[in-house]
């Protein structure tokens, strides 16, 4: 089972390192492929997303039992659509391991547990894990030839 893990200021190069690699942010080709996270941004973004995120983001990375850093888990509250949309990456090296299942139910858990009662991800259509979302209790609520929006109760 994955460890949920408040990252420290130091750790973010595991976030920087997650986000640079190409196998890893493949699912992302339709909107840029890999993201930029340089170190002169890193202050603002920890105070934001990990430091008082307030009740609208949550963020954790995710840690196996060997004490390696797999991936990570977030959410935040999208104020123009009105819903909570969820992110989980697995790093491509630790895909395929059952790390997924475990990150999004983790996510579900933590979002039910602070409040939340429904959560959503906008999912590029042509990207194979929405059907992980839909095994793990996430239903379609719409989708088109580019997206791929699933939603689940809490």
């Amino acid at each position: 089972m994955l460890s949920l893990v408040r990252p420290a200021f130091d750790d973010l190069w595991f976030r920087q390192k997650l986000l640079a690699d190409e196998d890893t942010m493949s699912y992302n080709v339709r909107w840029g492929g890999t993201i930029p996270f340089p170190e002169d941004e890193w202050e603002s973004w920890y105070e934001s997303w990990v430091r008082n995120p307030g009740a609208g983001r949550y963020y954790r990375y995710l840690m196996n039992p060997e004490n390696e850093y797999v991936g990570e888990i977030a959410y935040h509250y999208d104020k123009v659509r009105d819903i909570y949309i969820c992110d989980v990456i697995i790093l491509a090296k630790y895909r395929n391991r059952g790390y997924g299942t475990d990150a999004l139910q983790q996510l579900c858990t933590a979002a039910k547990n602070n409040g939340i009662a429904v959560i959503y991800d906008d999912i590029a259509a042509d990207n194979p894990s929405y059907r992980l979302f839909l095994e793990n209790g996430f239903e379609i609520e719409y989708q088109n030839e580019e997206i791929v929006m699933v939603k689940r109760n809490l």
